[in-house]
């Protein structure tokens, strides 16, 4: 069965910077759209980034534009985001999603995984 394990999450001070990665195992995802959602507590899930099929198209939220980064290899399936200049406003759990089309709404996204915790402490 499809499985997606994100890694990479932790703590860190304000400015610093973590990488995340989703690693997709159960079928190949070469030709769907890979991307990051976020949720804090008490709020809802939200849209962070995300990928097209061959990596030359991305999209960020506003929040996160110039800061984070995100890409992927086909090869390995996978997608990493690349988070710098974290801010404490950034604290939540990161899930990696993939799906046939990419959509700002989760319910764009056909397959989850479980989250990873970051925390920016200021």
């Amino acid at each position: 069965q499809v499985q997606l394990v994100e890694s990479g999450g932790g703590m860190v001070q304000a400015g610093g910077s973590l990488r995340l990665s989703c690693a997709a195992s159960g079928r190949t995802f070469s030709r769907f759209g890979m991307g990051w959602f976020r949720q804090a507590p008490g709020k809802e899930r939200e849209f962070v980034a995300a990928v097209n099929w061959n990596g030359a198209n991305a999209y960020y939220a506003d929040s996160v534009k110039g800061r984070f980064t995100i890409s992927r290899d086909n090869a390995k399936n996978t997608v990493d985001l690349q988070m710098n200049s974290l801010k404490p406003g950034d604290t939540a759990v990161y899930y990696c999603a993939v799906g046939p089309r990419i959509g700002g709404s989760p319910a764009s996204w056909d397959y989850w995984g479980q989250g990873t915790q970051v925390t920016v402490s200021s």
